[in-house]
């Protein structure tokens, strides 16, 4: 379901909404069929500056407008509504199917595969539709993967921009929070900087 971006962001704050970019990590991202590599990492900014490209997008190889990409983030997040804005005469994705928490899909697979949705895309070349999720299949999204297997009639796909509006959990996944505790400490493994005058301990 796509629904209009229809109030002035004058007087609401678009941008904390649409900050789950801030919540991907970028280093990992990846698109398979991009004609230029790594060029999936400008599609992700923030919201004010969605229709800023500089040149800069996702663009598929000449004759082939199938596109994968892979968005894996640094917490767990939950997402509401997905925006994308394609590019001009007919290289606009006409469809998207999203995976979620699965690494490694091919095009092999996402053909094969049952996606947790599907959205029939229109040219949204000024950035004012947003394509809702259904919410509760969206929860506790490690990963989310993006499959764009047609577009308008042109001979290359484009993509400017990728939007995801929603909430970023607690739970980072880049790092394991391990806390142990030392019941019994045995004084032979500490050196103290106390005894030198210090006025501190340190545990090295």
């Amino acid at each position: 379901m796509a629904c209009f971006h229809d109030h002035s962001c004058e007087d609401h704050d678009c941008s904390s909404d649409w900050s789950l970019y801030k919540h991907i990590d970028l280093p990992r991202v990846s698109a398979l069929n991009e004609a230029t590599p790594g060029s999936v990492k400008t599609v992700f900014k923030a919201w004010e500056h969605r229709l800023n490209s500089s040149g800069d997008h996702l663009e598929s190889n000449e004759g082939d407008p199938e596109l994968i990409v892979f968005i894996p983030f640094t917490s767990d997040v939950k997402i509401k509504s997905i925006a994308i804005i394609g590019g001009p005469d007919g290289t606009s994705p006409s469809k998207m199917r999203a995976f979620i928490n699965r690494e490694g899909i091919d095009f092999s697979d996402a053909q094969s595969m049952q996606a947790v949705q599907e959205w029939d895309l229109a040219e949204n070349l000024q950035g004012v539709l947003e394509y809702q999720t259904r919410y509760s299949k969206f929860q506790s999204v490690a990963n989310i993967t993006l499959h764009f297997p047609d577009n308008y009639g042109g001979d290359t796909s484009q993509i400017h921009y990728i939007g995801l509006k929603g909430e970023a959990t607690q739970l980072k996944r880049d790092v394991v929070a391990t806390i142990v505790y030392e019941i019994t400490p045995n004084p032979s493994d500490h050196k103290t900087r106390a005894e030198g005058g210090a006025g501190f301990s340190h545990v090295e």
